[in-house]
């Protein structure tokens, strides 16, 4: 099993909430088990689809650009060094308010699965 990754050796893929995501750590190609941890990154001015997530407990760190996070009903502004908790089950969604690429850090436990991905 892979132990280390390198961001510019991973290749990226579209989510079914409409980000782009690189998967940096995951079990089903890395050696960890119980969690995976991914770049998101969300184009200037475009916003991902609200969605939850049912199982996977979720942590977002901003890394770079600006944005808007949703949380069910709540709104707030995010920017570099932010983090966010997502419990399960939580709606949420993020829009890239800046003019350059907004990218996020995110590790999920259980590891993220498209199966446990419903949009709304």
């Amino acid at each position: 099993m892979i132990i280390k990754t390198a961001l510019s050796d991973v290749t990226s893929y579209i989510t079914r909430d409409g980000s782009e995501i690189r998967e940096l750590l995951h079990p089903t190609l890395h050696a960890v088990r119980n969690q995976s941890f991914a770049e998101a990154v969300v184009p200037p001015r475009a916003r991902t689809r609200l969605h939850r997530h049912e199982t996977s407990e979720e942590i977002y760190h901003v890394t770079r650009g600006c944005g808007l996070m949703t949380l069910d009903k709540a709104s707030f502004a995010i920017g570099v060094g932010d983090s966010i908790a997502i419990a399960p089950g939580m709606p949420h969604c993020v829009e890239n308010t800046g003019t350059d690429a907004l990218h996020i850090l995110c590790c999920c436990a259980p590891a993220y699965s498209h199966d446990d991905t419903t949009l709304l």
